[in-house]
């Protein structure tokens, strides 16, 4: 019997290690439709899995991985097997980019851009890249360069694989909104939006070396900050009718995950308990919440339904809301309380 996991977001190591896995690989479908996809759901829905699931196929490292997709739905489909691990992947998460100020998420950011050149660190010494490209990739991978050096570091290293895999390139960026919030939070907001822009908008926008981008967040930020004049922009948020059923579980998976594990008798507490999301049409549980209830239901087949989701993540933003309410702002949060809804309710993510 395979094991649940509530923590695992590394796709490799679910299938390797036999964990029950919902099989989420038609998303890469889903994304190929497009060039530039945005991803909005709430955490915990699996974001950083399913992109850990898109390293794994598209990558040009990852070949001898390529049997993790072995029985998989995509292993059915005869096209979307030509993309497999045909691509360099830039995959770049940032949920570590939460510093107190714009000094210490610039540095982190650098660690971080470093720690992608270590992954191809064969480009370096390549024969297609010049002097001066060889020595900017020395420049990142020392952590000297400075802040505007960062600002074209996606787009270079986006160029750099393509020229040296002669192969366009794809980029993942999970969590784009972390350090948006992060900054709100401490106070330094406009400087964040600034550097992110610079970041995106060249390695997104104008790349010729770009074959699709992936990117998931919580908040849809609007496009006039930081992906200001992207016009290959595709944005999927829980009300969209596409990639309904690609981040948490529907109906059809909690039936087949019950049966496997002989808790068909738990269906309707399931249910009651985590059926609590609507994604356009589809009707979608937490699978955070889902899988905490089946590891105690493998322990203890009395166990009564519990809410696992509530504190697993931050308040900052709802807090800050309250400490900075108008009178106006106030009641409208006493609607949100009492089951209404309001628009917008964070004025400073949708204005900027």
């Amino acid at each position: 019997m395979k094991r649940v996991s509530t923590g695992i977001d590394n796709f490799k190591k679910l299938i390797d290690k036999n964990y029950y896995y919902v099989d989420k690989t038609m998303f890469i479908e889903e994304v190929l439709s497009d060039d530039v996809m945005l991803y909005t759901r709430p955490r915990r829905f699996g974001k950083t899995l399913n992109m850990s699931m898109l390293y794994y196929f598209f990558s040009n490292k990852e070949k001898e991985n390529a049997y993790l997709f072995n029985g998989l739905k995509v292993s059915k489909n005869k096209e979307i097997l030509k993309h497999q691990n045909q691509y360099p992947v830039i995959f770049l998460t940032l949920k570590d980019l939460s510093r107190e100020n714009m000094g210490l998420q610039v540095d982190k950011f650098k660690a971080m851009i470093a720690r992608l050149i270590e992954n191809y660190s064969e480009i370096i010494d390549s024969p297609y890249l010049s002097s001066s490209e060889k020595e900017l990739l020395n420049c990142y991978s020392s952590k000297n360069a400075t802040e505007n050096d960062l600002r074209d570091a996606l787009y270079n290293l986006s160029f750099f694989l393509q020229k040296h895999y002669q192969q366009r390139v794809i980029i993942l960026i999970d969590e784009y909104d972390v350090p948006l919030q992060s900054a709100y939070n401490h106070g330094y907001y406009d400087e964040m939006v600034n550097f992110l822009k610079s970041v995106l908008s060249p390695a997104l926008k104008t790349n010729d070396a770009l074959e699709r981008s992936v990117l998931t967040g919580c908040l849809r930020i609007a496009k006039e900050s930081i992906f200001t004049g992207l016009n290959n922009f595709t944005v999927r948020t829980i009300t969209s009718k596409f990639a309904s059923d690609c981040f948490g579980f529907t109906q059809e998976e909690i039936d087949d995950l019950l049966n496997y594990y002989d808790l068909s008798n738990k269906r309707e507490e399931m249910k009651e308990w985590y059926d609590g999301y609507l994604f356009n049409k589809t009707e979608i549980y937490n699978p955070w919440s889902v899988l905490n209830y089946i590891k105690e239901l493998l322990g203890d087949r009395e166990f009564h339904a519990i809410s696992f989701w509530a504190n697993t993540s931050s308040n900052d933003l709802v807090r800050k809301y309250i400490e900075n309410s108008t009178s106006k702002m106030k009641v409208e949060f006493e609607e949100l309380i009492n089951g209404k809804s309001i628009n917008p309710l964070l004025k400073k993510f949708h204005q900027n």
